[in-house]
């Protein structure tokens, strides 16, 4: 597990990576090569537009890489910023978005999706993510 912060972050690694952990044990997943990175709002919109279309910021990004059978490869790119921003349109406190935009990284790596809109919300993956932010969010201080 590699956690690095090249922008501003108020969550330690330490703590990043045994919230990534965690949520690899729970679904057990066994052999994992995983990087979260915390980046600027830059950065994220470069790699929205490069990689997903959207020219646009945004707060969590995912790729699932091909890796030995029985070993899980990806990235997570995590944006403070744009999440601290919508931690107060939520009314949520920044650490707390940002555990959930890590949780939410590590389920989309191992497969999990989501719709677009209002359903998001009310997805199985959401519902996922919120179970495990309750079971494991205080490991990520």
């Amino acid at each position: 597990m590699r956690v690095r912060a090249v922008a501003r972050c108020p969550l330690r690694p330490a703590g990043v990576a045994r919230l990534a952990a965690a949520v690899l044990r729970a679904e057990r997943v066994r052999h994992a090569a995983l990087s979260v990175t915390f980046v600027g709002r830059r950065r994220i919109r470069t790699l929205n537009r490069a990689h997903l279309g959207p020219d646009r910021e945004t707060d969590v990004i995912a790729f699932a890489m091909r890796g030995a059978p029985g070993l899980v490869v990806g990235d997570v790119y995590c944006a403070p910023v744009v999440a601290a921003r919508a931690a107060r349109r939520f009314g949520a406190a920044p650490k707390a978005e940002l555990r959930r935009l890590v949780v939410h990284g590590v389920l989309h790596v191992l497969g999990y999706s989501h719709p677009e809109g209002d359903r998001r919300t009310t997805s199985a993956m959401w519902r996922r993510q919120e179970r495990y932010l309750v079971q494991f969010g205080r490991l990520a201080p």
